[in-house]
């Protein structure tokens, strides 16, 4: 089995098919809302308890939330493949790691996690969160979701960049191509000579910038590409 180095990028894409929406569903949460109102620092400070509402409820569809077979492969990919492998998602549910992933970077945050705004103490975040919930280590009322909002920098970028630096495969899920910097992270993979794939519903907005593409459901191309990679 080849010792290859991979880098993998997970997008809304691998959670849509376990129910979760993305900005892009029509009828769903993000649809109800705007981004500029609940994923931005702004939106918080005019109205937390909007935000905290819309939080609550995505906090609560993740529970509920199950796995799918593309989860499940990448787990079996970490668990079987000879190299590292560098699992990075930009979703906020924790579906990767109930499908049996370890070690996943959450660049955009985690909706299970809450975070003082004051000291930077973070602890797991109750189902339902209050505005103004106390710091349970400063005591200071400055809870909010631990979430990467729009105008923020994503956490852990140091790490990624590491890892992408090593890279020989980067492989990229489920992402639009046009939120950065992930969509950055295939010519920073191209840099070092690694081989990338990207695996979609639709073509991404940087797909040109792939030497591999494979069209369709996670759920399919995801588990026949880690059978390959364990394969060789």
């Amino acid at each position: 089995m080849s010792a290859s180095s991979i880098v993998i990028l997970t997008g809304a894409g691998i959670s849509a098919e376990s129910g979760l929406g993305t900005f892009r569903d029509e009828g769903g949460l993000w649809a109800q809302h705007r981004i500029e109102d609940v994923a931005t620092p702004e939106g918080f400070a005019r109205n937390p308890q909007l935000v905290v509402d819309f939080y609550n409820a995505r906090r609560s569809q993740a529970a509920e939330a199950v796995p799918n077979a593309a989860h499940a492969a990448l787990a079996r990919l970490q668990a079987e493949h000879a190299g590292a492998v560098t699992l990075v998602t930009q979703n906020v549910d924790d579906l990767h790691e109930k499908g049996g992933s370890s070690n996943v970077i959450h660049m955009h945050g985690a909706l299970n996690s809450a975070l003082c705004a004051s000291c930077e103490h973070r602890w797991p975040a109750p189902l339902a969160m209050t505005v103004a919930h106390d710091c349970p280590r400063c005591g200071a009322p400055t809870a909010r979701p631990d979430i990467v909002w729009f105008g923020e920098i994503p956490y852990h970028m140091e790490r990624i960049e590491r890892a992408l630096a090593q890279a020989d495969i980067f492989v990229a899920i489920g992402t639009s191509g046009n939120v950065y910097p992930a969509a950055g992270f295939v010519q920073m993979a191209r840099h070092v000579g690694a081989h990338t794939v990207e695996m979609n519903l639709d073509p991404g907005e940087n797909v040109g910038l792939f030497a591999d593409t494979r069209p369709g459901r996670a759920s399919e191309t995801v588990p026949a590409w880690v059978d390959e990679i364990l394969a060789t």
